[in-house]
């Protein structure tokens, strides 16, 4: 595999780069600092950052901004989730330079204009409008909510709208002065440029943006606990909508617990994206009883969750909770087989494969894993943990997770 250049700038950031014989470039920063940072009383506010980044800066007006990249057939966009906030760009190669200044702009020097976020925030409430009706994604969250009820975890990355309107230029900076610094921040690229120009340019872009040993860790959500239980009967909302949503899982292992490979294996043949998974097998092709069925698992920093969601009708539902529940008692009674298992391994290998052929995707990967844990991704090293599972492995980690008194269970209907 091709070999990572890094660096680190006197000021603290860390630059990642994977060189690429693609004039393409896929670059950007990855700040640590998610819907987790967030407070009872800043719910959403790390997602309402992203969006007013791109408001206007000390040198640039949200216009100027948005034509920066886009009049050289670039692209520049952005998201938010529970950990981390990405800013990014397609670029040729060949405006690297532009892509640099304009993203270390947004990200370190922006003003926050108080008249940009009045429209703005219209803006989101229309997304969390959207969202609402969208009872195949709220579920999600909703669920995310029950297993980290009372924590960070459990807040929805987009907030509720009475609170939104609330915010102001001064909170933002609050928020994006405390996190939106050179330690707590990657720069990541992906691409056929030279590494020491691109250093160059990241010294010169933040030549004016000082490292400081101020602890943060603190104001993460150290003082809050993890709920130790949640609900395990049902828990049935009257969304009034025509198809029944469902939604089966419980909490998980970190991204730093070794057991999460197991999981990872399970999650793949239970509810993976292959048309054989055995939930889809069971659910859709032998019974035509739902058009999606599909298994998530999601690690974090220092917990993570697993679930099965599906969409039925009403009157389907029963049976196909029963018919999940059959696949999880399987996979914690019956051990799989060694062929079983060879079978597992070089399916879920071959989608890791053509997933990395997603340049994107992989950027953006690569650059939360080094945001993170400071490690350069290895899709071989990740091979060979794959073909280091063993069966007895997958049955413990089934029996971790699958339980049912370990389980909850979400029904919009």
């Amino acid at each position: 595999m091709t070999k990572y250049n890094t660096y680190t700038l006197t000021n603290g950031l860390r630059i990642i780069h994977l060189p690429s014989p693609s004039p393409v470039v896929y670059c950007g920063y990855e700040v640590n600092a998610g819907t987790r940072n967030e407070t009872a009383t800043t719910e959403g506010m790390a997602h309402f950052c992203e969006h007013t980044t791109f408001k206007g800066t000390q040198h640039r007006s949200a216009l100027q901004i948005l034509n920066c990249l886009e009049r050289v057939g670039g692209d520049l966009n952005a998201y938010t989730n529970k950990e981390d906030t990405v800013y990014y760009a397609a670029i040729l190669r060949e405006h690297i330079d532009r892509a640099v200044d304009l993203l270390t702009d947004i990200v370190f020097h922006s003003s926050y204009p108080q008249a940009e976020i009045d429209k703005e925030i219209e803006v989101i409430c229309d997304e969390i409008e959207s969202y609402n009706d969208t009872p195949s994604d709220l579920i999600y969250d909703e669920f995310e909510n029950i297993l980290f009820r009372g924590h960070p975890l459990g807040h929805n990355i987009l907030g509720n709208a009475e609170q939104l309107r609330t915010y102001k230029s001064a909170d933002a900076k609050t928020f994006t002065d405390l996190y939106y610094r050179p330690e707590n921040t990657i720069f990541f690229a992906y691409g056929d440029i030279d590494f020491r120009r691109l250093v160059h340019l990241l010294e010169h872009a933040t030549c004016d943006i000082k490292g400081t040993a101020a602890d943060i860790s603190a104001s993460i959500d150290a003082t809050t606990l993890l709920p130790t239980s949640y609900p395990h009967e049902p828990i049935i909302i009257d969304k009034g909508t025509h198809q029944s949503h469902v939604m089966i899982g419980s909490r998980a292992y970190s991204v730093h617990d070794d057991r999460r490979m197991a999981l990872y294996l399970l999650n793949n043949i239970l509810g993976g994206p292959g048309m054989n998974a055995k939930l889809n097998l069971s659910l859709r092709e032998r019974c035509g009883l739902v058009y999606t069925v599909e298994s998530t698992m999601v690690n974090y920093s220092d917990t993570g969750l697993w679930c099965v969601y599906f969409g039925c009708d009403p009157h389907d539902v029963k049976r196909c909770m029963r018919l999940v529940r059959k696949e999880l008692d399987k996979m914690m009674e019956q051990q799989l087989t060694e062929t079983q298992l060879r079978a597992a391994q070089k399916q879920i290998k071959g989608q890791i494969a053509i997933a990395c052929d997603n340049r994107e995707q992989f950027a953006l990967d690569f650059g939360k894993s080094f945001l993170h844990d400071n490690v350069e991704k290895d899709i071989t090293h990740l091979m060979e943990k794959i073909d280091a599972l063993t069966t007895a492995q997958l049955l413990q980690a089934a029996q971790d997770i699958f339980a049912p008194e370990k389980t909850v269970t979400l029904i919009y209907q």
